[in-house]
Order: C-alpha cells, then structure tokens, then sequence
C-alpha cells in the first residue's frame, strides 16, 4: 500500500509540475506579446472596465497623474522585500518597471508607462502580476 500511495502522491506532484511549465510558457507567449510592441495608451472605454477591476483589489488612480498606484502591506520587511524581488523578475521580462517605496512590510507601488504618458496594457498586466504575488 505504501507503494501506492507514493505513486499517487507522485502522480499528483507531477501533475502540479506540469500545469505551473504550462502556466509559465502562456505567461511567456504573452510576456514576449508585451514587449514586441510599443506600448500605447489603453482605449477610454478598455481602460475604464480595467481600472474598475483593479479597485476592487486596492488599486487607486493617483491625483493628477494617468497613473495607478497600491499599497502592499505584509507581515514583515522580509515578506515586503520578497515580494518585490519576485516582482522584478517579471519586470524585467516585460521591461516595465513600476515606481516603487519601501518602508519595512510596507511597499507603495504607482504604475504608468512613461513612454506613452500614461496607463498601458503593461500597466494593467503589471498590477495583476503583483495582486497575484502579494
């Protein structure tokens, strides 16, 4: 029985394994998709639909700017700084990078895409990857 037991705790794993390779080659295709254009301004109509999705998480859009911006609280500096190294990494792959504040398990956070003046898709995008990391 033991043997059996492995074998399905293995099945399980592997299965797990494969769904987060599946999830990680999407997130590339789309990830490459970002970054192969010239980001542009989100349409008014688009924009208002995303901007609502996102303040329902804690997003906010920022007093006389075209931009968003969230505090992140967390249980520790070491939490805080994790999640801001994890963010990086994705930042990097999307070559967009967020204005950012940290003060111990404190992290503010404002997004706009200074190459077009305002709030792109790798704005939005940015701010889902970080709901999802927080």
């Amino acid at each position: 029985m033991p043997l059996l037991s492995s074998l399905s705790s293995f099945s399980c794993v592997s299965s797990v394994l494969l769904n987060k390779i599946s999830y990680r080659n999407n997130r590339s295709k789309l990830f490459r998709s970002l970054i192969t254009t010239t980001p542009s301004l989100l349409d008014s109509e688009i924009k208002q639909i995303e901007l609502k999705k996102l303040q329902s998480t804690g997003w906010s859009i920022v007093d006389g700017r075209d931009a968003i911006m969230k505090v992140f609280l967390f249980n520790d500096f070491i939490s805080a700084f994790g999640f801001m190294t994890k963010v990086a990494i994705y930042t990097e792959k999307l070559n967009h990078h967020p204005e950012w504040f940290n003060v111990y398990k404190k992290v503010e956070v404002t997004l706009s895409t200074h190459d077009c003046g305002g709030i792109s898709k790798l704005d939005i995008e940015l701010a889902n990857i970080m709901d999802g990391l927080a």
